[in-house]
């Protein structure tokens, strides 16, 4: 089996090595890049299964490119963890709003930055090969279609950019219309081991969701929220109850 390829996007020369040596010594191939420019024309000469993204960069910062890489339905898979000096919680928002699955802040543990590509890959890997022998690969709901053994998602024929997280939501979702999913069992659907810490971090996902598939994300019609809950998915074609934001 061929070793999974890691893109590390860094303009710090010292931090771009090290990163690289550990995942190198873990078995990763690893491309470099030093600005956002040079990561994006590596992404679409040669995808990576992962991109390790600083967030202040040179040329095309990483928040363009997490923009760039999410207007592309090819691109918008490829799993992303942000690696950045800014410990904001409004960074971190952001960043996951953008389509980050992971936030690690410098100063960092190389191991531990290890140990969470290896934890993203196996949940992206598991969520896009591992599909219910009982369920149906092809869910529809209204305009909304999500094929989950090509992992494509669209709204009236328009193909969605959905991240992995976000496609994992979604199809959770609409699986079972109308059942209520508390945070910490979107985030379990999604990583297939809840953890309580990034529970919160499922509200950035369903906001980037909706701003996806609703035609007014402030007033939306599918996604419902559960106040002291969590979220559910309503079924347009079966249900005709009023929607909370």
């Amino acid at each position: 089996m061929a070793s999974q390829r890691v893109l590390v996007v860094d303009d710090e020369p010292k931090i771009a090595r090290i990163v690289a040596a550990y995942l190198e010594r873990d078995g990763f191939q690893v491309q470099s890049a030093a600005d956002g420019r040079a990561a994006l024309n590596l992404v679409n000469t040669q995808p990576p299964d992962l991109i390790v993204l600083d967030l202040m960069l040179p040329e095309v910062s990483g928040w363009d490119v997490c923009r760039e890489l999410q207007r592309n339905a090819t691109t918008a898979s490829i799993p992303i963890i942000m690696l950045t000096a800014r410990d904001d919680t409004a960074d971190r928002i952001v960043g996951l709003e953008l389509g980050a699955d992971d936030y690690v802040v410098k100063p960092f543990d190389p191991k531990e930055l290890v140990a969470r590509v290896r934890a993203v890959l196996r949940r992206t890997s598991d969520q896009s090969t591992k599909t219910p022998p009982t369920a149906s690969r092809v869910l529809q709901s209204g305009d909304l279609t999500i094929d989950q053994e090509r992992f494509e998602a669209s709204h009236g024929g328009r193909p969605l950019a959905l991240t992995r997280t976000e496609f994992q939501i979604l199809a959770a979702l609409v699986a079972k219309p109308g059942r209520v999913f508390s945070r910490l069992q979107l985030l379990d659907a999604v990583q297939g081991d809840a953890f309580e810490g990034y529970e919160r971090t499922i509200d950035s996902h369903v906001k980037n969701l909706r701003r996806k598939i609703e035609s007014d994300p402030r007033h939306p019609r599918y996604i419902q929220t559960v106040f002291g809950v969590g979220y559910k998915f309503v079924d347009l074609d079966r249900s005709d109850s009023p929607v909370s934001p």
